[in-house]
């Protein structure tokens, strides 16, 4: 009998479920790229799996090896996976020099480095990865090589690099592409032998071990014509194989210019200075965000493809920004992160952001991982994912600003029949905009993902409100106004278990008489 008391009193529940749920698309579209999360990785510095690879490790000294290593990342995959991240993007694997802990230092494009693993290793990363649906981008240099090459020793070799000197002018293209940058010596890619051995070596590591996309360093010194065959080269091994390149540049028209090449997207930095601005204090305006946006819609082919960040390992991060200005890192990187998930583009997070990791500049922006969970912080990373991923509007559709009034902004997008509007109040006080109806559509309703939030129309506007440091997701959809089938339900259940009561404690009292 209990058995069936409970079941009646959990049916109805069941039902509401079902009825209230918000509509969301059935079935999700073709995955492309601009749909991934992608979770940045400083291989060094994340997780020591196996200590048999720890060769003068010196977690001391910030420029020295710390002992990340693939085991490491392997170990950790579905700790990457719960968070909703879709894809990991590594700092470059292969042979390093003394002290390029961080990849950047090639001393041999064919190997990889030993701190890190082995070849063997690394395959299995990327086979485990793929088993949980995890893309892999692995960084990868061609401008230039270590400092101590064993090829700047070789005299017939010589002309494998451009001529030693520095860049005094960098509006000088000349001289970007062939000067030396920080001293490292700066390959020829017009050497038709350099240009050989750079793309055999970009096909043989996506050939060798299934990776998924590189993510291109210092696009902007190497001459186009050489990314433009080397797009062709590495798309005629893996035609879906993704090129995120770094041209670091605020400029979106000097940016844009090498879609031209065939890379597929570049890293935004102009965003990026302005999020980092915008969110790591309250009552900043978020028009400039709105106007980046505008620029990337002219110059780019797809601004949903760029990929957007809030720090990286060249930058502060953006805790240390937060702190500077005395400000909670928690609550600012949860709102800078709800905008990155709901704006245009591709969410890149360098590791750490999760549990609000503090540093400065490089090498102190490279602190390494400890794993000490903010549940907080993590659980809500894992829902924006989880938002992001349920609707295609956030990655496919345009962008509009709707209200703007300082720092609380709210934005739609829309993709085919499908909309969202974002709230986000990154200000010191309570908040309301108010939506005109034909901007949303008469007879809807907004019901909100984070805090369950509901708003229909009143006299033809929607009161948009929220607390300060707050943010909402607002999935719109036909009015649904009272739900009579689940009223009548509600009444046909409850009636039913109260003639059931009725009835039982009448047979019980029958009982008692004989």
């Amino acid at each position: 009998m209990k058995k069936r008391v409970l079941l009646l009193i959990l049916v109805p529940f069941l039902l509401f479920s079902s009825f209230n749920a918000p509509s969301v698309q059935a079935e999700k579209e073709e995955h492309a790229w601009q749909d991934e999360i992608i979770y940045f990785i400083m291989t060094d510095r994340w997780n020591n799996g196996d200590t048999s690879n720890d060769y003068e490790v010196d977690r001391n000294d910030p420029k020295a090896y710390h002992g990340g290593d693939f085991k490491g990342i392997m170990d950790r995959l579905d700790y990457i996976s719960d968070m909703g991240f879709t894809a990991i993007w590594l700092t470059p694997i292969v042979k390093n020099e003394s002290g390029g802990y961080h990849g950047y230092w090639a001393e041999d494009f064919y190997e990889v480095e030993e701190h890190f693993g082995t070849l063997e290793e690394f395959k299995q990363l990327v086979e485990e990865a793929h088993k949980r649906d995890i893309k892999v981008i692995v960084d990868l240099v061609v401008n230039h090589t270590g400092y101590e090459h064993e090829w700047l020793n070789d005299p017939e070799k010589e002309d494998w690099f451009n001529p030693n000197r520095n860049i005094s002018d960098w509006t000088n293209q000349e001289q970007v592409e062939r000067g030396w940058i920080y001293g490292l010596p700066d390959l020829n890619q017009d050497n038709p032998e350099v240009r050989e051995y750079l793309l055999d070596m970009a096909k043989w590591w996506i050939e060798e071990t299934n990776i998924d996309g590189y993510r291109l360093d210092t696009v902007k010194h190497v001459p186009k014509s050489f990314w433009e065959e080397f797009t062709k080269e590495v798309k005629s091994v893996k035609e879906d194989f993704f090129l995120i390149g770094e041209v670091w540049d605020t400029d979106p028209r000097y940016v844009a210019a090498y879609e031209e090449t065939g890379i597929d997207s570049f890293v935004d930095f102009a965003l990026y200075n302005e999020i980092s601005r915008v969110f790591s204090k309250p009552n900043e305006s978020l028009g400039r965000l709105d106007t980046i946006y505008a620029h990337n819609s002219t110059y780019f082919s797809n601004p949903n493809m760029l990929g957007t960040f809030i720090d990286n390992h060249d930058v502060e991060r953006f805790t240390r920004v937060a702190l500077r200005n005395e400000e909670y890192p928690v609550t600012r990187i949860k709102l800078a992160l709800s905008y990155l998930y709901t704006a245009p583009g591709i969410p890149i997070m360098y590791y750490g952001t999760e549990i609000a990791l503090d540093g400065g500049e490089d090498p102190d922006n490279r602190r390494d991982m400890t794993f000490r969970a903010d549940k907080e912080l993590i659980e809500y990373i894992s829902r924006l994912a989880e938002i992001r991923k349920m609707h295609p509007a956030l990655t496919k559709g345009t962008f509009e600003l709707l209200h703007d009034d300082g720092g609380y902004a709210i934005f739609k997008r829309q993709y085919e029949d499908e909309m969202a509007i974002i709230a986000i109040n990154n200000s010191t006080g309570t908040k309301i905009g108010d939506i005109p109806e034909e901007v949303i559509g008469e007879n809807k309703e907004l019901r909100g993902f984070l805090n369950d939030e509901l708003i229909r129309s009143t006299n033809g506007v929607y009161k948009v409100g929220l607390d300060r440091d707050m943010v909402e997701i607002y999935n719109v959809t036909e009015d649904s106004g009272l739900n009579y089938l689940f009223l009548g339900t509600m009444v046909f259940i409850y009636g039913g278990f109260a003639a059931l009561v009725i009835f039982l404690v009448r047979r019980r009292k029958k009982k008692s008489k004989e």
